[in-house]
C-alpha cells in the first residue's frame, strides 16, 4: 500500500489477495498439506474439480512457487505434487480464511438465499445471473450445507 492508504498497481499485497481469490488455489494448497500426492488422489480428495482446471491450477501454483512437481522416471509414469516452503507458509492466510468460513459462512450463505429470494420476485439480476452461475454455492446447496461447512470446521481444526 502506498504511503497515503492507497493502492500501488505494484503493490506486494495484491500478489496475496491474487493468490487467496482464485477460486481453486487455496482448495488445491489446503488438500497438499498434509504431504504430497499424485493428481489422481488430489482430484479425489478434493471433489469438484476437472482434471483440466486442477491441471492448470497446479501448474499456476508452481509457476507461483507454492508446489512443487516431481516426476519419477517409472513406467507409466508417476507424478507427484507438494508444497514448497512458501506453499507452507501460504497455509496461515487460507487457515484463516478457511476459520472465518467455519464460522460465519453460513451467515453469508442465508444472505445469498435471502437476495436469491428476493430477487426472485423482481426484476432484480443477481451477480450469478450476469457471471453465469455460483457453482460454489450450488455446491453447496446439492451436498448439503451444515455438512460441508462442518467438515470444513473439523479440518481446520485437525490441522
Amino acid at each position: 500500500m502506498g504511503s497515503d492508504g492507497e493502492y500501488l498497481a505494484d503493490c506486494r499485497a495484491r500478489v496475496g489477495f491474487d493468490l487467496l481469490t482464485h477460486r481453486w488455489n487455496s482448495v488445491v494448497v489446503f488438500a497438499l498439506a498434509d504431504g504430497p500426492m499424485r493428481p489422481g488422489r488430489l482430484r479425489a480428495a478434493i471433489g469438484g474439480i476437472s482434471a483440466k482446471v486442477l491441471n492448470e491450477t497446479l501448474r499456476r501454483l508452481e509457476y507461483d512457487g507454492l508446489v512443487m512437481r516431481r516426476a519419477y522416471a517409472e513406467a507409466p509414469p508417476r507424478v507427484e505434487y507438494e508444497l514448497t516452503d512458501l506453499g507452507h507458509s501460504f497455509m496461515v492466510p487460507v487457515r484463516a480464511m478457511g476459520v472465518w468460513s467455519a464460522e460465519h459462512g453460513h451467515r453469508v450463505l442465508e444472505a445469498q438465499d435471502r437476495a436469491d429470494e428476493a430477487s426472485a420476485g423482481s426484476n432484480r439480476v443477481s451477480p450469478e445471473t450476469t457471471t453465469g452461475h455460483n457453482d460454489r454455492h450450488d455446491d453447496l446447496k446439492s451436498t448439503g450445507r451444515a455438512r460441508v461447512l462442518a467438515q470444513g470446521r473439523d479440518r481446520l481444526v485437525r490441522s
